[in-house]
């Protein structure tokens, strides 16, 4: 079987009636994986479909997702398992002498 079999079986199975360009789709994750991170290839392409659905895309607007898509992870100056900047590591105060008896926390 195929890359092409797999796809027609795969949107049978899945219920939709769409064609795939399997090369846009692997040049974008190929892009993402080298350029982000490899777990970023299918959370790409899975969000890039899903604009193009939410969107009711046709292929040319697809294509400007995708390039639009591509440039930024080109363009990706963080490096896998670089730090995120909102992740400080900010010293935690030693309270274990202050009593937080009957104290209630909120989630944010």
């Amino acid at each position: 079987m195929n890359l092409h079999d797999w796809i027609d079986e795969l949107s049978d199975v899945l219920d939709a009636d769409t064609e795939v360009d399997e090369g846009l789709l692997l040049d974008l994750a190929r892009v993402a994986a080298h350029n982000v991170a490899r777990p970023a290839a299918p959370i790409t392409t899975y969000l890039l479909g899903y604009a193009a659905g939410a969107q009711d895309a046709n292929p040319e607007q697809i294509e400007a997702l995708a390039a639009r898509a591509q440039k930024l992870a080109e363009n990706w100056d963080k490096p896998a398992g670089a730090p995120d900047p909102d992740d400080v590591n900010d010293p935690i105060p030693d309270d274990r002498g202050v009593d937080h008896t009957g104290e209630a926390f909120e989630d944010d």
